[in-house]
């Protein structure tokens, strides 16, 4: 992979395929040997960044934090899905397509056709935990 950084917009796609190359053969070892319990620390600690970059956004107004910290998330939801991937579990379009899933189940009153439109977030969501309890 030809990787410049001269100013080039990177994609979504683009950010896969690093990721794909740091954790192949010929990759990073540190990248290549990481398993989701090995990054678990790495993502509380992203997710703590996140919240102190809203508050510095919240005070001064200043985004660029927030926005490299947003990233570092992003990472690590990348870096977890390959590893899926890799495992043969789940890859990042499966996490995509269930959040994307959820955020139109739970949002009825948008996308719904009104029946059930006056279902809270919350109630909406004790009733898929309580569908998924069951056998």
């Amino acid at each position: 992979m030809d990787i410049r950084t001269d100013g080039i917009r990177y994609s979504l796609e683009d950010l896969r395929g690093i990721i794909e190359t740091l954790r192949s053969d010929t990759g990073c070892p540190w990248d290549r040997k990481q398993t989701h319990v090995s990054l678990k620390g790495c993502m509380m600690e992203e997710a703590r960044e996140v919240l102190e970059g809203i508050d510095l956004y919240e005070k001064t107004g200043e985004w660029d934090n927030l926005c490299e910290e947003l990233g570092d998330v992003l990472l690590q939801v990348v870096m977890h899905s390959a590893i899926a991937q890799e495992e043969g579990i789940f890859t990042l379009d499966d996490v995509i397509q269930g959040i994307a899933e959820k955020m139109v189940r739970r949002h009825p009153h948008v996308f719904g056709d009104g029946s059930d439109a006056g279902l809270s977030w919350e109630e909406i969501k004790r009733q898929e935990k309580s569908d998924q309890s069951r056998p």
